[in-house]
């Protein structure tokens, strides 16, 4: 395995301690009306370990997989126990354990008090599969993982959601169930050709060695970018996330969108460009297409609608339309912006959904229509979400700035004509946010709203960890930037097309076709 190995076997620690909490809340009984500060004990434990990995981390060698760790699993199948970052995984892993003990924080008066043991023993739980999701160097471990996870989301949005929250967990289990299943027939096609042995599974040993046609890689890539697709979500496997956004508590879509979602587009750098190169060069257009369609299908339906949760959960789409783009456009800066969008997403979502729900236990509605003059009346509130919404459309200073810049920076030099239709996007993007603020906190609130109380303690505890991190990246970005910098090379090696002039023709002409 090539990874800087690490003998005390810290990945699996820090995956296994939010297990454990999980598995004492869920089966003590007497535990269970200790569970919101177990919870946190717990959470705030594994973000400790987390940063303690990070001092390990050797930030010169950020594309090199480091903390490695190794042991066989199932030998006949060639499956192992193989976990190991670079400065990608290691950057959403910590991601993961800043956000959860914030959502479990947030969560106190948004559970009922029987279930908020059942609730906190699910969300560790997750926190279990989302270390696994981002340090698993085996395939097939991944996969297992992918589909694993999926349960914990299931009963968090099927039994702590809103009243059609059944139906919106089976859409989500549904879409992810057949994405899982469609990656699965890429996994076998790797077992048939790639190296074999007892490593067969592992991504260094596949790297290079997979032994099939062009028309056998060309499906398995597809097979796996099915499954990223739905995960990111892309257009048009995306319908299921405004459903489900709608119907989940703020804390379960912070985790979904602002973290499970971004295994859509890891699965893309960890997996399709290394695996498959030479698909990821042949499908690359149809990938870019989808990418500026959903930049800009997002945000225009996000600006119609009436629900605040679906308005940030198609903003989301049009953010991850970003992502793709950076990843798939053939520019290194871009490469490295779309790595850091992951992370800045993850911080601008987690700040929208957790004051709206805040917002919403206030009001007693999510309609847009049915709101007005909030600033007046809650201050911190509206200012909460005006920093989250700005964030979230790049204002310079905050976090979501310099990802979109670099982003848009290298579409540019590759494509001009991708690089103008993305600016669509961002334009779009200052109305999604501004006319629903406008119509929320501006003007004068009604009589019933002037009794409505502000952030209290609990809340402010929640919220300004997550706005101190976005002033945080978007005023000091190099550290992260310069890390994930070598990871970015390797994806333009993956990436890179012949020429700049090329690759515009070919998007500029399937752009014209499908407006056609």
């Amino acid at each position: 395995m090539n990874a800087i190995m690490s003998a005390t076997h810290i990945l699996t620690i820090l995956a296994l301690l939010p297990l454990v909490g999980s598995i004492l809340i869920g089966l003590v009984r007497p535990l269970r009306k200790h569970a919101a500060v177990l919870g946190l004990v717990f959470s705030g434990a594994t973000f400790v370990l987390a940063l303690w990995a990070l001092s390990q981390f050797d930030m010169s060698q950020g594309s090199a997989i480091q903390l490695g760790e190794y042991a066989t699993w199932i030998p006949a199948l060639g499956v192992s126990w193989a976990l190991g970052v670079n400065a990608l995984g290691l950057a959403m892993i910590l991601l993961a354990t800043f956000i959860v003990p914030l959502v479990l924080l947030a969560s106190r008066d948004e559970i009922d008090e029987d279930k908020h043991a059942g609730f906190t023993a699910l969300v560790l739980s997750l926190e279990f599969f989302m270390v696994l999701i981002f340090a698993a160097r085996d395939v097939f471990l991944f996969y297992v993982v992918f589909e694993a996870m999926l349960i914990p989301v299931y009963f968090l949005i099927g039994r702590y959601g809103g009243d059609n929250r059944r139906a919106a967990a089976l859409k989500f289990l549904l879409y992810s169930l057949a994405g899982g299943l469609i990656m699965l027939g890429g996994i076998v096609g790797l077992y048939v050709y790639g190296p074999g042995g007892e490593t067969a599974f592992l991504i260094d040993s596949l790297v290079g060695n997979i032994d099939a046609s062009a028309g056998a890689m060309n499906l398995m890539f597809v097979c796996f970018m099915i499954a990223f697709a739905i995960k990111a979500p892309m257009v048009p496997v995306h319908t299921w996330l405004p459903d489900t956004a709608e119907q989940a508590t703020p804390g379960t879509s912070v985790l979904l969108i602002g973290i499970l979602d971004k295994v859509g587009t890891f699965g893309m750098i960890t997996l399709c460009l290394p695996l498959f190169t030479d698909s990821v060069s042949s499908a690359r257009t149809v990938i870019l297409v989808l990418a500026l369609i959903s930049i800009i299908y997002g945000g225009l339906t996000a600006i119609g609608q009436d629900h605040l949760y679906r308005l940030i959960s198609y903003t989301s789409i049009s953010h991850f339309g970003f992502m793709v783009l950076g990843i798939f456009i053939g520019s290194q800066i871009a490469a490295v912006g779309a790595m850091v969008y992951m992370v800045a997403h993850g911080l601008s979502i987690a700040g929208l959904f957790l004051v709206t729900g805040f917002l919403a236990q206030r009001t007693g509605t999510l309609k847009i229509s049915e709101m007005g003059g909030m600033q007046r009346v809650t201050p911190l509130i509206a200012g909460t979400f005006l920093i989250s919404g700005l964030a979230s459309i790049a204002l310079p200073g905050l976090s979501g700035f310099v990802p979109e810049w670099m982003v848009l920076t290298g579409t540019f030099s590759v494509c001009t004509a991708c690089g103008i239709i993305a600016v669509f996007g961002v334009v779009i993007a200052a109305l999604y946010v501004m006319l629903p603020y406008q119509r929320v906190f501006t003007g004068a609130p009604t009589a019933e709203r002037m009794n409505d109380a502000d952030l209290n303690i609990r809340e402010k505890v929640v919220l300004i960890p997550v706005i101190a991190a976005m002033f945080l990246l978007g005023f000091l970005p190099g550290a992260l930037v310069n890390v994930l910098n070598p990871i970015g090379e390797q994806i333009h090696s993956a990436t890179t097309v012949e020429t700049a002039t090329s690759a515009q023709a070919t998007v500029t002409t399937a752009l014209e076709g499908s407006v056609k």
